[in-house]
């Protein structure tokens, strides 16, 4: 093997009778070199942009959510929360009572999804972390408070200073309800706006977050939940702990880890960065191309030296491993410096956030968020060196026909 290393080596580097071969090969090289450099940079800045999206869905979803698989609500009463948390990695858990219901502001309404929280939510959530305006106060001595989402705060205009004009709630009324007038039909409360969050358009037109207590009086429910959500201690295995929540609680429950409860949201941006991905690739093929033509004229110029090596005992089998390595050459030359180019930019990037977002005080973040995983950088080096393997081994199948040609 070191033979026609070598000789594929020097054939690399050596000057060329045909300027043109010299050219192509260099093209060859920078072209699977910029298709590297550009596979690795747009897959760290999806990378990026996932790890920045799904941090700021972290801050509302929690770490496990146990939810009950017939029906919409169970009692707490009869749920094993011993067992529960008697599991190694269980840190907090909290109740939450979710229903719809109808915001009423003055001449404004929006209906919205109203989540009944206890006071160790924001403990595992972090949803305390994602205010934009007041604190998040649910309750104080015998008051009771709401954080609205943004979109829900803009489209009621409300205000969290207007101590005069409070939220209405209306929930309808559980059971069979005679009468016409909207009293019998639905529960209302008055609750002012503590403050508001933040996370992403849908949530925050959709979501409301107020006490459980104030929830279970609309409601007329004593114990009931929807379900149970819980933090895990980091240091331990989630999966694990996963099973293991599924074991004590039996199948009358659907246990969901933080990836289950957003899997539409994960499943798209997959789907969108290998879209991208297949297709920077066909540029590498096309990129390939150059390959083909500089193995095909590097045939052809060497010839002689081919008919040189096999008077010297040279078999078949050992020239085409030269051609084939010299190919395998020219990819991984482009492969390594597009991978070094693109780590480099990447992390300059990440560093001093060198190409920035136009509108400031708009975004989370001034600079793209890029994020570089070596899961990436290995899968980028297989996929060139299965491109140029394919791409040396098509002039290598055609060599003897085009070097038995007798020499002009």
């Amino acid at each position: 093997m070191r033979l026609p290393f070598y000789i594929a080596w020097r054939y690399l580097f050596a000057k060329k009778t045909h300027t043109a071969i010299n050219t192509i090969t260099m093209v060859s090289v920078v072209g699977v070199a910029v298709g590297s450099m550009a596979l690795v940079v747009v897959l760290s800045v999806f990378n990026g942009l996932e790890k920045l999206i799904l941090s700021m869905f972290n801050a509302f979803h929690p770490d496990m959510e146990i939810t009950v698989a017939e029906g919409k609500t169970f009692s707490m009463e009869t749920f094993p929360l011993e067992e529960l948390m008697d599991i190694p990695g269980v840190v907090y858990y909290s109740e939450v009572l979710e229903e719809m219901g109808m915001l009423v502001h003055q001449d404004r309404q929006h209906l919205a999804r109203l989540r009944g929280v206890d006071d160790t939510y924001s403990l595992i959530t972090g949803i305390d972390t994602m205010l934009i305006k007041g604190a998040f106060i649910l309750t104080e001595n015998d008051r009771n408070f709401m954080v609205p989402g943004q979109g829900v705060y803009i489209v009621l205009n409300a205000n969290i200073s207007d101590f005069l004009n409070p939220i209405d709630i209306y929930v309808p009324r559980r059971g069979r309800t005679t009468g016409l007038h909207p009293s019998q039909a639905f529960r209302s409360l008055s609750v002012f706006p503590a403050g508001v969050f933040a996370v992403q358009s849908e949530y925050d037109m959709e979501y409301v977050i107020v006490p459980l207590r104030l929830m279970r009086r609309l409601l007329d429910y004593d114990t009931e939940v929807t379900s149970l959500v819980l933090s895990i201690d980091p240091q331990y295995n989630h999966l694990r702990v996963q099973r293991s929540i599924q074991e004590v609680t039996g199948p009358d429950f659907v246990v969901r880890n933080r990836l289950q409860q957003q899997d539409f949201l994960y499943r798209v941006m997959r789907s969108e960065r290998w879209a991208i991905f297949f297709i920077l690739t066909f540029i590498l093929i096309i990129a390939a191309f150059n390959i083909i033509g500089s193995l095909s004229m590097l045939v052809i110029e060497k010839r002689r030296d081919i008919a040189v090596l096999r008077s010297m005992g040279a078999s078949k089998p050992l020239i085409n491993r030269i051609f084939f390595l010299e190919g395998m050459l020219i990819s991984m030359a482009g492969a390594l410096g597009g991978i070094f180019l693109g780590g480099l930019f990447s992390w300059l990037q990440m560093r001093f956030g060198i190409i920035g977002l136009q509108a400031e005080g708009v975004f989370i973040m001034d600079a793209y968020p890029v994020f570089v995983k070596w899961t990436d950088l290995l899968l980028v080096t297989v996929t060139v060196f299965c491109i140029g393997m394919v791409a040396a081994l098509i002039p290598v199948k055609n060599i003897w026909r085009k070097a038995e040609r007798p020499p002009q």
